[in-house]
């Protein structure tokens, strides 16, 4: 068992790689999940702390029940990944931490001005 964590901006690959994860067994789960209702994507801003703790929960109910799991996630700085961090050392499991660096378009339709602002408070992370 263990937790990966996909990192990247917005139409870099990341949700890709996790549903290939979820092929082979592993649960999919990110923050977007949360805005998908009735076949449709509908962001909203003022949502984002609920839909980034309803990840964290789905996530903990994995590992709890003993299932590998995939987090997609933009985890542009580091702090941000710190809570999966906690949940997975507090039941000791292992995390990869994988950073998709592809460059497609973005499905959601994120601003190129909201991309470039990622990427300037972008985080690297230590192996």
């Amino acid at each position: 068992m263990e937790l990966v964590l996909i990192r990247g901006l917005p139409g870099s690959g990341k949700t890709t790689m996790a549903r290939t994860l979820a092929l082979v067994g592993y649960e999919h789960h990110e923050a977007d999940h949360y805005f998908e209702r009735e076949g449709a994507y509908k962001f909203d801003p003022s949502e984002l702390p609920k839909a980034h703790a309803q990840c964290l929960e789905r996530t903990k109910d994995s590992l709890t029940r003993g299932v590998s799991c995939v987090v997609a996630n933009t985890f542009t700085r580091r702090w941000e990944m710190q809570p999966y961090l906690d949940a997975a050392k507090a039941i000791g499991v292992p995390v990869r931490v994988i950073e998709a660096k592809g460059e497609w378009e973005n499905c959601h339709g994120v601003p190129a001005d909201a991309i470039e602002r990622m990427r300037e408070r972008w985080e690297s992370v230590d192996a």
